[in-house]
């Protein structure tokens, strides 16, 4: 109960005296709050960017993995007889082909350039539920490379078509005359705003079309949709890179020439490293702040040991003991440290959230990151506190009350 009562009245003189240098005690406490909110701030940006990243990889679906094959001088790319061996490996669901390229459009006599035209199929509607404005997606029947449909985007609309652009709105690309059959809705996730592209709009069509475009018979980029109750990634991946050192005729030694197998798992394993990295990284550079933040509060403190100097003489000489002394200094550094800690706190949630917004990512709250900032300003205070407060309690009384 005395120990109770010396810390409470040990907290209360340190009030006092932080209230009573208010402008001291503001500054001081800036370097930890700078700290704080820095800590806070980037590694909650950080977590939130790369979870909704990991959000999107896990949209495209756990149970995809993504083959890209150039293929060799002799053997191009994959052709219709590759992909249908390809599609009766066990445990492959489906398969969806891919070609893009860069081209023009024309509309009313108006040229623009940088178009990006993404070939796909039927297969790959269905495994990503893509997100329409308004109109429908192409069916199997309009896949065949005769049909020119189209869904554009709101900057193909804008750019390409003056805001003017509508379902079965004709234009021409490439040189080939397409119908808008859809109108895509603007991307709102955070892979937009990191790819950032130069491009005046996107045009997605039949795959066979785009390879018509490029004059390209064959395609080098697919997709591999598979159920993980059937088959595990790592399995399916060794029965494709199988099937495709059989159709190009490489070996292990020369595969990554020819062609390159990446499952989604993977990629959201590397993506996890990358942001643990990250996270450590930028913890460590903001924590530079609260170190210096910590030596701000052992210069205030020894500044306030020698202003008080008579003080603790004529409270030593009255019996007070070394340790309730220190113990009081203590105190006082320690709670500027955690008053920065708590404004650091409100003001790193706010950093955090202006940051994810304009990154248009989800606002996830790092309760790691804030206990990790709580508990580093605490500690701040403890360890440059220590110094002054031991300072302050071995004066000699004598001396101290003959110091003025």
């Amino acid at each position: 109960m005395h120990k109770f009562t010396m810390i409470r009245q040990s907290m209360k003189m340190a009030l006092q005296n932080i209230v009573g240098n208010k402008m001291r005690s503001f500054l001081t406490m800036l370097g930890i709050v700078i700290g704080v909110a820095s800590v806070i701030g980037l590694i909650t940006i950080v977590q939130s960017a790369t979870g909704s990243i990991m959000s999107e990889f896990e949209s495209l679906g756990a149970g995809t993995i993504s083959v890209t094959a150039q293929g060799t001088l002799t053997h191009h790319g994959l052709s219709e007889k590759d992909l249908e061996k390809l599609r009766n490996l066990d445990g492959v669901d489906a398969i969806a082909p891919s070609a893009s390229l860069s081209t023009s459009a024309v509309y009313n006599n108006n040229v623009v350039k940088n178009i990006e035209v993404d070939g796909e199929d039927a297969v790959y509607f269905q495994h990503n539920q893509e997100t329409l404005q308004s109109g429908r997606i192409f069916n199997t029947a309009e896949a065949d490379g005769e049909t020119n449909v189209a869904i554009v985007d709101t900057d193909f609309i804008s750019n390409v078509l003056n805001g003017n652009g509508a379902l079965g709105t004709e234009f021409i690309l490439n040189g080939y005359h397409y119908k808008i059959i859809g109108i895509k809705a603007k991307d709102t996730n955070v892979s937009s705003f990191f790819t950032g592209s130069s491009t005046k709009g996107t045009v997605i069509v039949p795959y066979k079309n785009a390879l018509k475009m490029s004059s390209l018979k064959n395609v080098t980029s697919i997709s591999v949709y598979y159920t993980e109750d059937n088959i595990t990634s790592s399995q399916l991946q060794k029965e494709l890179k199988k099937a495709l050192n059989d159709i190009f005729g490489t070996d292990e030694d020369n595969a990554d020439q020819a062609y390159s197998v990446i499952s989604m798992d993977s990629l959201m394993d590397t993506m996890s490293t990358i942001e643990t990295m990250l996270s450590t990284m930028l913890g460590g550079i903001a924590s530079i702040a609260l170190v210096v933040g910590g030596i701000g509060i052992m210069n205030m403190m020894l500044v306030s040991v020698s202003e008080r100097t008579k003080e603790i003489g004529l409270r030593k000489a009255l019996g007070a003991e070394p340790a309730r002394i220190q113990m009081q200094f203590l105190i006082e550094s320690i709670t500027l440290s955690l008053m920065g800690g708590f404004l650091g706190i409100i003001l790193g949630i706010v950093i955090a959230l202006v940051g994810t917004k304009l990154l248009n990512t989800t606002f996830q709250i790092s309760y790691g990151a804030i206990a990790l900032g709580a508990g580093f300003s605490a500690a701040v205070g403890i360890v440059f506190g220590w110094m002054p407060a031991r300072r302050a309690s071995r004066l000699n009384p004598i001396d101290a009350l003959r110091s003025e």
